[in-house]
């Protein structure tokens, strides 16, 4: 496997207890606590706990949109590579997206296609860094000064990776995250909308809890009158009577709210984090360590650069021979170690996509699919799964034939 939940009896025993002793089923108490124990954790005001961290980017493009004021068919910058559900809110909000390629020296989006398209309606940049590796974020910071645009991270690869020793997000109006099993802490689903803007976040809140104009959160829930002290008030414009403010929309809105019994998985988890953020980069390290004697597989493993300190979320090998990649990326598969592609690869060459662009428009990213895939790093591998793969890349060097076009590799 490339990835899975870094758990131990205390993650069960967190959610039998809330499931069978606890005060809520859907979103309560734990989750409230896990709120706050992620935003202290990483430095932020105020944290929105959803059932994913899709959910999250969604109701985060929706909050700025209301928060900022932007207007419908204004864009965000987005890198054309990627997973979908980056692109997906900008579209759903009514926004547009302004796809830029991506460099081959990380795989990050290229920081001078985003000055080139950079027009009257752009309002924001939309960050993901590439399996949590960041790119020259000095240059991006200045680049969103200069043009006067936020910045907006998807950090659902990126928890806890740092650019000058500070979390990427210390550098964002607004991030998402995600607690999906594959990434650093998991709640089984789930996700996360924080902010050192406690009003975006509030905003978000309606979005995700039926467009409810109450912000009453955990046992706020359980007082007569609410967090705000008058839950029975005049709270219609329009109508002159006292009604109930857990009964006001002010949004059209949605369900996306997580089971509180996912809040206390989640406050076990990140107790973790710190122990998970090391063991993967020793892991990242130890899966480069494979490839050293083998420089004919002309292949190179993305690097983090001096300022950065990467969480990583897996290695990626960028080969310079597509057949080269092909075949061990076959190979290991075989031989029940799982790859992953670089997700969707260039977004353009989708079905749901294609109304947006030409996919030959962005060289590289048209590329990457034919010539990068990602091992996992995840804390939950064992020492034994790291000498496993280190076994059949050599074997797989070992089956090589030199052939006219690059290296033909035969099995038995």
């Amino acid at each position: 496997m490339y990835s899975g939940p870094y758990f131990d009896g205390s993650e069960i025993k967190a959610a039998v207890e809330n499931l069978t002793k606890g005060e809520w089923y859907p979103s309560g108490k734990e989750v409230a606590s896990f709120e706050k124990e992620f935003s202290n954790k990483f430095n932020f005001k105020s944290s929105l706990m959803v059932n994913s961290g899709s959910s999250a980017n969604l109701v985060m493009i929706a909050a700025l949109k209301k928060y900022y004021g932007w207007k419908d068919d204004d864009e965000i910058i987005v890198s054309v590579v990627g997973f979908p559900t980056t692109v997906n809110p900008i579209i759903q909000n009514n926004l547009v997206p302004r796809f830029v390629d991506i460099t081959w020296k990380d795989l990050n989006w290229d920081l001078d296609k985003i000055v080139e398209n950079i027009n009257e309606r752009t309002v924001a940049v939309f960050s993901s860094p590439v399996l949590g590796n960041p790119y020259d974020f000095d240059k991006l910071l200045s680049i969103c000064e200069d043009f006067n645009i936020k910045l907006i991270s998807d950090n659902c690869d990126s928890l806890g990776s740092k650019w000058n020793d500070k979390f990427l997000t210390d550098y964002s109006v607004a991030s998402s995250t995600s607690f999906y099993p594959a990434h650093h802490i998991t709640t089984l689903e789930g996700g996360m909308v924080s902010s050192s803007n406690s009003e975006i976040v509030d905003i978000a809140r309606q979005f995700a809890w039926w467009g409810r104009d109450c912000y009453c959160v955990g046992s706020c829930n359980m007082l007569a009158n609410g967090s705000c002290g008058k839950r029975f008030d005049k709270w219609l414009p329009e109508y002159d009577e006292i009604v109930d403010h857990k009964y006001v929309f002010s949004q059209i809105g949605y369900n996306l709210k997580p089971l509180d019994l996912q809040g206390a998985i989640g406050r076990v988890q990140l107790k973790k984090f710190d122990k998970i953020h090391s063991i993967r980069r020793q892991n990242y390290n130890k899966i480069k360590s494979f490839f050293k004697d083998y420089p004919e597989l002309e292949l190179t493993i993305v690097e983090e650069k001096d300022k950065a300190e990467t969480s990583w979320f897996g290695v990626p090998l960028v080969f310079r021979k597509s057949k080269t990649k092909q075949e061990l990326q076959q190979y290991l598969e075989k031989e029940g170690i799982q790859t992953r592609n670089y997700f969707a690869g260039n977004l353009l060459l989708h079905p749901a996509y294609k109304h947006l662009g030409k996919a030959k428009d962005y060289p590289n990213a048209y590329d990457v699919l034919r010539k990068v895939f990602f091992l996992g790093t995840a804390p939950c591998l064992k020492e034994e799964d790291f000498k496993y793969v280190q076994q059949k890349v050599c074997e797989f060097y070992a089956n090589q034939s030199l052939s006219a076009d690059g290296y033909s590799f035969q099995f038995e």
